[in-house]
C-alpha cells in the first residue's frame, strides 16, 4: 500500500496540486485525468520519487517497488535492447542480464570452454531464480510489441520502436505500483489492444495518464481528477467517471444557488437594520463577510458552437494512381481515391505503413514517385501534424493566435474573436496573457491546433491529433469537427476518436496496398477484426439435441409501440432540456425551481423507462432482420 498526505506543489505562481491525499492499494487500476497543464505528470514523478513535493508526504514499505514509463522516455544509449530489459537492481534482473551476456559471448566464440562453463552457471541461476518464465516473458513482450532484433542498440531504433522497447522495460520488472503515462502514443491500435489485454492480468497496482478513452474504459477500476489543484477521487472507470463527475457539478451548481440565495437573505436583514444585540449583530456581519468571499468553480466551457471555414467548391481531391516508395520499401502502390466534399475519413494502419506519407502527399509536403493529384481551386488545407513548428516562448498565447487572425467567422455570419476562441479551448481570459514558455507540452499542442484552425481551413489534415491531448480537450476538438462544415481526414490509432469523427476509413494493410470501407472503426472491427490481427473464433459446442427455433415477431401493440417509440423518446429530451432552462430563468423564485425541478425528475424517469423499452424492441427487430437474411 502506498499513501500520500497533503501533497502541495506549484509551477511559478501556478499551483499544480494543493493539499492533495490519497491511498494506493493492492492490484488498483488507477486512470488518472486532467486538462493538460494541471499537473499530471508531475504528480507521477512526485509519486515515482522523481520529484519532491514542496509540502507534504509519501508512506509505504521498504520494500515497495514503483517502476515509472515516462511519457518521452529515454534509454541508456550503450546498452542493446535485450539489455535494457534486463535492467535493475532486482536479484531476478542481474540474473537474466548475466545469462543472456553470457549467452552473447558464446554465439560469437562457440568453442570457448570458460564462457561454456560460465554459462553452464548462469543457466543454474535461472533455475534457483525460477527465471526461465520470466525470460520467455520478456521476449514474447518484446515480439508482441514488434520488437525482434534484440542486439539493437537505441541509435538504431526508431522513436516508435523505442518508445516500445521503454514499454516492454517498464512491464517485466518486478513492481508493486506501475506508473505509465501516455503508454499508448505512438502505438498503432493493434499494439494498443494487446497492451490493454495484458494489463488486465498484471499482477501490481496500476496508475495511468492516457488520452484513449476506451483504453482508459477497459484498464481501469477508479479514476483520479485534477482539477484547478484539486484531486476527486471516483470509484469505477472512465464510463462511471464521466456520470459522477456531471452529478458533483450539478451538485457544485446547487450549493452554489443555495449559498447565494442565503447570501442574498443575510444581507437584506443587515440592510434592515434588524435589532438585535451587538454580538449578534457583528457575529452575522462576520458571516456575511465570510460567505462573500465564498467561491464555486461551477463556470463549464461551453464548445457546442458554428465554426466557420472559406467556401469549398464541389471538386475537392483526387488522386489518380500514386505511387511512393522509401529505400526500396514500397509504402503506396497505384492508390487512387476521389475526396467528396463532407467526407470524414479516418487512415488507420501499422506504424510506418505510409499514413503520414499520404497526409504530406495529398498537402504537396510530398512529391509523389508517379501518379497525379489534382486539386480543386477553392481547397485551403489546414494541417495538424506532430513537431510541426516550435513555438516561441517569448510571445504570450493571445498574440501567438492573434498572428493569424483576430477573428473568425461562424457560418452564421457571427464573429467569434480570437479570445473567445482561446477560451473555447480552455484558456482562460486571464491566462491568455501568460507566456508560451509556461505552458506544459500538451498545452503547447492545444494551443499549436487552435492556431491551425483559425487559418479557416476548409479541408483539414490531423495526424495523430489525440497523441499529448488530454480528453477534455480531445472532447472540444470532437465537437469542433462536429459542426465544422468541410473536408475532414484523420491519421489515428485513438479508437474513441475515429468512432467520434470518421464516417469511412481508408486501411493501410502492407505492401502499399490500402482498403476502403465504409463506416466508423467499431463497425470495421466487427466486421474484420483488428487490422494485422489474425482474431480466431471458439468453435461452438454442439448441443445434443437442437430444439427448434421459434420465430421471434412483434406483436400489433408491439409494431405500434416500435414505430413511435424513437418520437417520443426525442420529445421527452426535449422537454427535459425545457426543464433545465425554465430552471435557470426562474432565478430566485424557489418554489419555481422546485415544481420545475420535480417535473424534470419525473421526465428522465420516464425517458430511462422508454430507453430500456427501446432496448427491448430493438433486440427483437434485429433477430427478425437477421432470420430474413
Amino acid at each position: 500500500m502506498l499513501t500520500t498526505e497533503h501533497l502541495h506543489k506549484s509551477y511559478g505562481d501556478k499551483v499544480l496540486f494543493q493539499d492533495i491525499s490519497f491511498t494506493i492499494t493492492k492490484q488498483e487500476r488507477i486512470g488518472l485525468i486532467g486538462v493538460n497543464g494541471t499537473g499530471k505528470s508531475s504528480l507521477l514523478k512526485v509519486i515515482a520519487g522523481l520529484d519532491t513535493p514542496e509540502k507534504g508526504e509519501i508512506k509505504h514499505a521498504k520494500d515497495y517497488r514503483v517502476e515509472y514509463l515516462a511519457q518521452d522516455p529515454q534509454l541508456t544509449s550503450d546498452l542493446t535492447v535485450i539489455e535494457q530489459i534486463y535492467y535493475g537492481e532486482a536479484d531476478i534482473m542481474r540474473v537474466m542480464r548475466e545469462y543472456e551476456q553470457t549467452l552473447d559471448l558464446l554465439e560469437k566464440d562457440p568453442a570457448n570452454e570458460a564462457v561454456q562453463e560460465q554459462l553452464l552457471k548462469a543457466q543454474q541461476k535461472m533455475d534457483r531464480h525460477a527465471a526461465w518464465e520470466t525470460n520467455a516473458a520478456a521476449k514474447t513482450i518484446l515480439t508482441r510489441l514488434g520488437i525482434t532484433d534484440f542486439d539493437k542498440l537505441p541509435a538504431e531504433l526508431s522513436g516508435g520502436q523505442r518508445k516500445r522497447v521503454a514499454i516492454a522495460k517498464a512491464l517485466i520488472q518486478p513492481a508493486d505500483l506501475l506508473i505509465l503515462d501516455e503508454p499508448t502514443n505512438h502505438l498503432d491500435n493493434q499494439t494498443v489492444e494487446w497492451l490493454e489485454k495484458y494489463l488486465h492480468s498484471y499482477k501490481g497496482s496500476l496508475l495511468l495518464v492516457t488520452h484513449d478513452r476506451y483504453f482508459l474504459n477497459r484498464v481501469t477500476n477508479r479514476v483520479f481528477e485534477l482539477d484547478k489543484g484539486n484531486l476527486y477521487i471516483y470509484e469505477g472507470n472512465y464510463e462511471v467517471f464521466l456520470e459522477k463527475k456531471a452529478e458533483r457539478e450539478e451538485q457544485e451548481r446547487s450549493e452554489e444557488w443555495k449559498h447565494q440565495n442565503t447570501l442574498r437573505r443575510e444581507l437584506a436583514w443587515l440592510r434592515r437594520g434588524v435589532k438585535a444585540r451587538g454580538t449578534k449583530q457583528k457575529a452575522r456581519s462576520e458571516r456575511v463577510e465570510e460567505m462573500k468571499q465564498k467561491q464555486f468553480d461551477t463556470k463549464k466551457e461551453s464548445v457546442a458552437f458554428q465554426t466557420g471555414s472559406t467556401r469549398l467548391g464541389k471538386k475537392v481531391m483526387e488522386l489518380k494512381d500514386v505511387e511512393k516508395s522509401y529505400g526500396g520499401h514500397k509504402l503506396l502502390d497505384a492508390f487512387s481515391k476521389l475526396i467528396n466534399p463532407g467526407d470524414r475519413i479516418g487512415i488507420i494502419g501499422p506504424n510506418g505503413a505510409g499514413k503520414s506519407t499520404l497526409l504530406n502527399i495529398m498537402a504537396g509536403r510530398t512529391k509523389p514517385d508517379k501518379g497525379e493529384i489534382e486539386v480543386g481551386q477553392t481547397v485551403k488545407i489546414g494541417y495538424y501534424t506532430q513537431g510541426e513548428e516550435e513555438l516561441d516562448g517569448s510571445m504570450r498565447m493571445i498574440d501567438y493566435i492573434k498572428e493569424v487572425a483576430e477573428v473568425i467567422h461562424a457560418k452564421d455570419g457571427s464573429v467569434i474573436t480570437a479570445e473567445q476562441m482561446l477560451e473555447r479551448f480552455l484558456f482562460s481570459r486571464s491566462e491568455q496573457w501568460n507566456y508560451i514558455s509556461k505552458l506544459s507540452g500538451g498545452e503547447k499542442r492545444r494551443l499549436y491546433l487552435l492556431k491551425v484552425l483559425m487559418r479557416e481551413p476548409n479541408v483539414l489534415f490531423l495526424d495523430e491529433p489525440t497523441n499529448d491531448l488530454d480528453t477534455q480537450t480531445l472532447s472540444v476538438l470532437e465537437e469542433y469537427l462536429d459542426q465544422f462544415p468541410g473536408v475532414v481526414i484523420s491519421v489515428s490509432h485513438d479508437r474513441y476518436f475515429l468512432d467520434r469523427v470518421a464516417r469511412q476509413l481508408l486501411v493501410f494493410t502492407g505492401e502499399g496496398k490500402t482498403e476502403q470501407f465504409t463506416g466508423n472503426y467499431s463497425e470495421y472491427l466487427e466486421k474484420n477484426g483488428t487490422p494485422g490481427a489474425e482474431v480466431s473464433k471458439p468453435k461452438p459446442k454442439k448441443p445434443a439435441s437442437q430444439p427448434k427455433k421459434q420465430k421471434k415477431k412483434l406483436s400489433y401493440m408491439e409494431q405500434k409501440e416500435w414505430d413511435s417509440i424513437e418520437d417520443e423518446i426525442m420529445s421527452l429530451e426535449e422537454k427535459i432540456e425545457e426543464m433545465k432552462s425554465g430552471i435557470v430563468e426562474a432565478g430566485s423564485n424557489s418554489e419555481q425551481v422546485q415544481k420545475l425541478f420535480t417535473e424534470q425528475e419525473r421526465l428522465e424517469e420516464e425517458l430511462e423507462s422508454k430507453m430500456e423499452r427501446w432496448e427491448e424492441l430493438s433486440l427483437i427487430v434485429e433477430e427478425l432482420e437477421n432470420e430474413k437474411s
